[in-house]
C-alpha cells in the first residue's frame, strides 16, 4: 500500500480504501455517510466553519475541545456557551436566543447548533445526551456529537455514547470522532445524513485542500472495525471491551480509596486525578518517570490554574497486574507529595 496519495480527497486522494472505511462507519454508527479526514482536530476545526457562518448560532459545552473552540470561531458564528452536562442552563440558552434572535436587528438564526462531547477528554465524563438531545428536539436545535473519546470505548458493542445513554443516531445531527484512540490509526470522520456529507465533501477545508489519510492508515481503520464488530471470526472485540470496562472501573475505584480526588464518571477510560497546586505537576511527572510510570499531567492553559491533574487513559491491554503495580506506585508518589486530599484538606 502507498504511504501518502499526495493528494486532497477532491482531487487525487480518494482511493477504494478511503471508501471502504467511509462505508464502515456510516454502518458502524448507523448513518447514511460518512467522511473521513487525516487529522482527528482538523476534524472539528474544518468540519464547524464548513457547517456554521454569519447569521448562524453555536451553544457550546464550557468544557469542550480546543478543536471545537478553534472551529467555532473560525467559523464567524455567534457563540454562546453553557454551563458543564447542565440540560437547564443549555434550554434558557435555546429559548432567550429564539426570542430575542439576533443581537442588535432581532432577526432570527439561520440555523442554531449545539456542540456536545461524548466523553470529555480533561473530566471523564460522559454526556447527557438523553437530555441534550430532549432540548435540542423541543427547540429544533441540531447537534454535533463529538466522541473522539467515546466511539470503539463505550456501549455494549462500542458504537460510543447514544449506544451507552440508549439514544437513537438519528437523533444526533452529526457524528464525529477520531481514529487514534479505540482505532489505533489516525485521522477522523465526520458521519450524518448523505446531503450534509455530499456538502461537507466539497465545503470542508480538510477534504478540499488538506492530504487525504494514508491509504496505509485506511487498512489499519478497516482491520480495527471489524474486530471491533466481530466480523474477523473472533470475540476479541467483545471481549477487549469488557476488559476496557473492567480495567477502567477497577483502577478509578482503587483510586478513590486511596483518598485522591478522582473526577469523571465510572465506565469511562479516562481517569483524571486533581493535583491543584501547579508546583505539583512536575513533581508528579518526575516521581512516575522514577518509577517507570508513562503519565499525562496538565496544567494552564489547558484547565484553570488551580485545577491541575494527572490524566491516566486505561488500555484494555493492561493486566490486572500492570493496574496493581501502577496503583502501589501512584499511591507511594501520592503520599510523598500529599494528594490524598479526600483524607485531609492537606492531602
Amino acid at each position: 500500500l502507498p504511504i501518502s496519495t499526495s493528494s486532497c480527497r477532491v482531487e487525487y486522494g480518494t482511493t477504494t480504501l478511503h471508501q471502504q472505511v467511509e462505508r464502515i462507519v456510516s454502518r458502524f454508527l448507523g448513518k447514511d455517510d460518512a467522511m473521513i479526514l487525516n487529522m482527528g482536530f482538523n476534524t472539528n476545526a474544518t468540519t464547524i466553519p464548513a457547517l456554521m457562518g454569519r447569521g448562524d448560532l453555536l451553544v457550546s459545552d464550557e468544557l469542550n475541545h480546543t478543536s471545537i473552540v478553534n472551529g467555532a470561531r473560525a467559523s464567524g458564528a455567534s457563540i454562546r456557551t453553557f454551563r458543564h452536562n447542565d440540560a437547564d442552563h443549555l434550554e434558557e440558552i435555546l429559548s432567550t436566543a429564539i426570542v430575542m434572535g439576533r443581537p442588535r436587528t432581532r432577526r432570527p438564526w439561520n440555523k442554531i447548533m449545539v456542540i456536545v462531547e461524548g466523553i470529555y477528554s480533561m473530566e471523564g465524563e460522559y454526556c447527557d445526551l438523553r437530555n441534550v438531545v430532549r432540548v435540542c428536539k423541543k427547540y429544533g436545535a441540531y447537534l454535533y456529537l463529538d466522541e473522539a473519546h467515546s466511539i470503539g470505548a463505550m456501549g455494549p458493542t462500542g458504537r460510543g455514547c447514544c449506544e451507552y445513554t440508549g439514544v437513537d443516531p438519528a437523533d444526533v445531527d452529526v457524528l464525529m470522532g477520531t481514529f487514534t484512540k479505540s482505532f489505533g490509526g489516525m485521522g477522523g470522520y465526520v458521519a450524518g445524513s448523505r446531503e450534509v456529507i455530499d456538502y461537507l465533501r466539497t465545503k470542508c477545508a480538510g477534504s478540499s485542500f488538506h492530504n487525504s489519510l494514508s491509504p496505509v492508515v485506511c487498512q489499519q481503520i478497516i482491520s480495527s472495525f471489524k474486530v471491533i464488530m466481530g466480523e474477523d471470526g473472533t470475540d476479541i472485540g467483545k471481549r477487549k471491551l469488557t476488559a476496557l470496562r473492567d480495567n477502567s472501573n477497577y483502577f478509578r475505584m482503587r483510586l478513590m480509596d486511596m483518598g485522591l480526588h478522582v473526577l469523571g464518571h465510572f465506565d469511562s477510560p479516562i481517569v483524571p486525578v486533581m493535583l491543584y497546586n501547579p508546583t505539583k505537576i512536575a513533581a508528579f511527572s518526575r516521581e512516575c518517570l522514577k518509577r517507570g510510570l508513562a503519565v499525562v499531567v496538565v496544567g494552564f492553559p489547558a484547565v484553570p490554574i488551580l485545577m491541575s491533574r494527572a490524566r491516566f487513559c486505561i488500555s484494555a491491554a493492561h493486566t490486572r497486574e500492570d493496574l496493581d503495580r501502577a496503583l502501589v506506585e501512584i499511591e507511594e508518589i501520592a503520599s510523598l507529595l500529599k494528594l490524598k486530599y479526600n483524607k485531609s484538606t492537606f492531602g
